[in-house]
């Protein structure tokens, strides 16, 4: 009897302390409604404090960047708040440089809204939309690569450069109870503005990619939004350079195929490398297209090709490829997509070519 008491005294004393910290947190923590001025008074929202100024804004059609569903790991969800909002915390810190932190920039994942705000963002993403979406293919490119395609239902088109990106929101599926979005590039062309193809690699305990290889079926809704990224052709050079690994091919096959229905006078040395053959794809799709367009040389590459590979293209590193095709930066700008690693490689051999900053753009995820 004793211990039934007992257990019975621990459970009261647990609820109570439940209770307590219940109340306590709604008192404490209860912000009330904020008011968010928006680029000197363009437009005002009144939110309940308590969130992060990221989602608050994305719960009113407000959508900032953030390809990593605001974990503070990509550091893309930038903006300028001209209050007095806390001190910088150190998940901001690595992605602020000193003229931004003087500027009042911050990272609008990582401030929770608990007072009236006035911040600035950039105009351009008031045209960012909020899509509804239907899976129309789900294609298996590699053992660990799908092609998501999805046709988009409302709005019912979507204007993009291409390059750019759009954010997914997964839904709870197995034990994954919470929702996220993460950043994913368009790879096909502006012009079929009905549909957006995504490229999804697998990453091990990743929430968004695990959704999307082992959840999603044909059929299903998804929400999406975007467009996002300044991730896009400039064209200010003649000849166009790109190098991809993995994934990285999907905003590639975006700008090769825009570069090339616009009928644009450049031509391309599209350079894409894998360990081995079961990590490279779309291999005979950019073969065809070169031949139907003599302007594009596609140069695939293999870094450690096992022996069924069969393989009698380009071996090496990513990098060593570049450095043997391209000669110098002469009247030529690249585009890189890939893991940091191969992004940091590829850089310093096109710095040894002579490639200046402004003749680069990358892409890492």
């Amino acid at each position: 009897m004793d211990i039934v008491w007992a257990v019975i005294s621990i459970a009261l004393v647990s609820t109570g302390l439940s209770v307590i910290i219940i109340v306590a947190d709604y008192f404490l923590n209860n912000y009330g409604d904020c008011t968010i001025d928006i680029n000197n008074g363009s437009k005002t929202i009144v939110a309940k404090g308590g969130s992060s100024l990221l989602s608050t804004l994305a719960s009113h059609q407000i959508f900032i960047p953030s390809a990593c569903g605001g974990k503070a790991t990509c550091g893309l969800c930038k903006l300028v708040v001209q209050d007095a909002s806390g001190p910088l915390l150190p998940t901001e810190l690595p992605y602020l440089t000193a003229q931004e932190i003087q500027a009042g920039m911050r990272l609008s994942c990582q401030i929770k809204v608990k007072k009236d705000l006035r911040i600035l963002i950039p105009e351009e993403l008031f045209s960012v939309r909020e899509f509804t979406s239907t899976v129309e293919l789900l294609e298996p490119l590699t053992h660990d690569i799908k092609l998501l395609r999805l046709k988009l239902e409302e709005p019912g088109e979507i204007s993009f450069r291409a390059g750019q990106y759009v954010q997914l929101h997964s839904k709870p599926y197995g034990k994954i109870r919470e929702s996220v979005f993460r950043a994913y590039s368009i790879a096909s062309s502006p012009s079929d503005t009905q549909y957006i193809d995504l490229i999804v690699r697998l990453v091990p305990e990743g929430i968004c990619t695990t959704y999307v290889h082992t959840a999603l079926k044909v059929g299903d809704p998804v929400r999406i939004n975007g467009p996002f990224g300044d991730f896009y052709l400039r064209g200010n050079k003649h000849e166009l350079i790109m190098i991809a690994g993995g994934s990285g091919l999907a905003p590639m096959r975006s700008i090769i195929l825009d570069v090339l229905e616009r009928q644009l006078d450049h031509p391309i040395r599209f350079f894409f490398g894998a360990v081995t053959r079961k990590d490279l794809y779309y291999v005979e799709y950019f073969t065809e297209l070169s031949k139907q367009h003599p302007q594009l040389t596609f140069i695939p590459a293999l870094s450690a090709p096992g022996p069924d590979d069969q393989w009698t293209g380009e071996v090496g590193l990513i990098t060593e490829v570049v450095a043997r095709h391209v000669p110098d930066a002469n009247d030529r700008e690249a585009y890189l997509c890939g893991s940091p690693g191969m992004i940091n490689a590829c850089l310093k051999v096109l710095k040894d070519k002579g490639f200046s900053d402004d003749r680069i753009l990358y892409d890492k995820f």
